[in-house]
Order: structure tokens, then C-alpha cells, then sequence
């Protein structure tokens, strides 16, 4: 149902902080041409927590329209708030996304079983397949894989985006949660490295500007030709770090419109534009990745 190479799409703005949907457009172009698995709509790359209900919706319809069915489109839902994730999947479920990745409430730290209970409350107001997201380092929670085991039970939450870059979990999460359980690693340095353990693929935040070399490595993977696919990979090695010199998407958004896939580089408050000291780090990068 989801595997391989899922970019975590960038937003474009505007100058005045408005959604360039011109420059979303173009991503979502570019993506389909370079054969992107999947796109994941305003998840946390995507700055879900600045925009305001009416925007997410807005961009994720947009994304879906765009694609017009070329491309697999899943859409974040998360919040730290269950009330609004619950009400992301109530205006989402006929929208024509193939998904809803949710990813743990930030900043409250809930205990194992409010996050239980935050998940099930979405997954039962929502008729598409959900994803859970778990990335401690930005949430201050960890989504245990006992927890996970118990969410797996319900119907329709079909896999995990597991950004802990632990991949001792893996096994874990397979013998508790099942093979048909999905398993996406969200964590670009050790994506590869996941699939071969036996994920199904990863949602990358790299994706956003090597689209065509991620979407190559992960179709290698899943032929099992991990070899091949691990020459690309130590190629994008620099991209995968040091898009995290300063907070995502801050660096990858930096080099985004330096390649001109979007108009501008501008993201919202309390997020700013990337510093004059990391911009010769990034910049290195990309071209140590062959990509500019």
C-alpha cells in the first residue's frame, strides 16, 4: 500500500507569507517525473504547524488535484490536539488522498495510553488507512512499540514512519505488529539501511531535491540489489545529514529554491531563513550529492 521513496513535501511561500501553489504545482511536476513512490502533504517538513485549518486542507486538495491521480498523495493530519487531527480526517475523507499520517502530539507528552487513545479517536472518524509517526527528537514523546502493537490492531492504521533511526525497533515492530504490517523509515541517513532489515520504504525529507536518485536507490532496494542501491546512497550521504544543519525544513527549503523548484525560500515564523554560516555547508552538500 505505501512503500519505496515518499517525499515529505516542502510548502512554498510567497514573500507575503501566503501558499505559492504556482511553485506546489511545479513539486508536484517534478516529483511524478523523477517516479516518487508518494507524496506526504503538509506533514511537519511541510510547517503543518503554522498553517491554519483552512490552508492544511486547502494544500492538501491542491496537492491531490494537481497529481491528478499520477501519484499516490497522503496527507499529515497530525496536531498536538486531538480534537483538530480528528478534524483533519473529517474534511480530508473524500478528498482523494490514499492516506493520513498523523504524527505524535507534540510538547503535551502524553502517556502510552493517551496516545493509544489520540490514535484510535482518529482512526474512527476517518475511512482512509492511517500512519503512525513517531519522532521523539521533535516531540518530546516516544510511541513505544507496545503501543504500536496495540494500534495495529485496529483496521484501518496500516503502518508506521518510525524517525527514531533506531533499527532495533524493526524487529521488534515485525514480530508485534505482523508482516502486513507497513513499516517507513523516517530517517534519511539510515533509510537505506531500514529497508534492508525489512521496512517498505522511506518518508524523506532528502527526497524533496534528489528526487530521482531516491526513487532510483529504493526501486534497487526492492529488487534486492542493496549493493547498487548503497553506491547512491553514500552519494546523498552529505544531503542526509546536513539537511538537518539547522531545523528541517529550514536547509532543504534553502536548496530547494537555490535549484529552482520553488519561487522562494521563505518559510513562516517561528521558522527563519537558513543562516549565512550553514549556507556554504548545505551548499557542499548538494554538490558532493551530484545534484547541483
Amino acid at each position: 500500500m505505501f512503500s519505496g521513496s515518499i517525499v515529505a513535501l516542502i510548502t512554498p511561500f510567497n514573500h507575503d507569507g501566503e501558499v505559492d501553489y504556482v511553485s506546489l504545482k511545479k513539486l508536484v511536476e517534478y516529483h511524478i517525473a523523477a517516479g516518487s513512490d508518494g507524496i506526504v502533504a503538509v506533514g511537519t517538513t511541510g510547517e503543518s504547524a503554522t498553517l491554519t485549518i483552512e490552508e492544511h486542507v486547502k494544500v492538501v486538495t491542491k496537492v491531490v488535484e494537481f497529481a491528478e491521480g499520477r501519484i499516490q498523495v497522503i496527507a499529515g493530519t497530525g496536531a498536538n490536539a486531538t480534537h483538530e487531527s480528528v478534524t483533519f480526517s473529517r474534511l480530508l475523507n473524500n478528498s482523494g488522498i490514499a492516506g493520513c499520517l498523523s504524527v505524535t502530539p507534540y510538547y503535551n507528552k502524553p502517556t502510552q495510553e493517551g496516545l493509544y487513545q489520540h490514535y484510535k479517536a482518529i482512526a474512527e472518524e476517518s475511512d482512509v488507512p492511517q500512519i503512525l509517526y513517531n519522532v521523539p527528537g521533535r516531540t518530546a514523546v516516544d510511541l513505544l512499540p507496545e503501543t504500536v502493537a496495540r494500534l495495529a490492531q485496529i483496521d484501518n492504521i496500516v503502518a508506521l514512519k518510525d524517525a527514531t533511526g533506531d533499527l532495533g525497533r524493526i524487529a521488534i515492530h515485525r514480530e508485534l505488529c505482523g508482516e502486513d504490517f507497513i513499516l517507513l523509515s523516517g530517517d534519511d541517513s539510515t533509510g537505506l539501511e531500514f529497508v534492508k532489515q525489512g521496512g517498505q520504504g522511506v518518508i524523506s525529507v532528502t527526497n524533496n531535491i534528489a528526487a530521482e536518485d531516491m526513487a532510483k536507490m529504493f526501486r534497487l532496494a526492492k529488487e534486492g540489489k542493496f549493493e547498487e542501491a548503497e553506491i547512491i546512497n553514500q552519494r546523498l550521504m552529505p544531503l542526509h545529514k546536513n539537511l538537518f544543519v539547522e531545523s528541517s525544513p529550514i536547509p532543504v527549503k534553502w536548496a530547494a529554491h537555490k535549484m529552482g523548484l520553488i519561487e522562494h525560500g521563505d518559510l513562516r515564523l517561528p521558522l527563519t531563513e537558513l543562516s549565512e554560516n550553514a549556507r556554504p555547508i548545505v551548499a557542499q552538500a548538494m554538490t558532493e550529492a551530484c545534484i547541483y
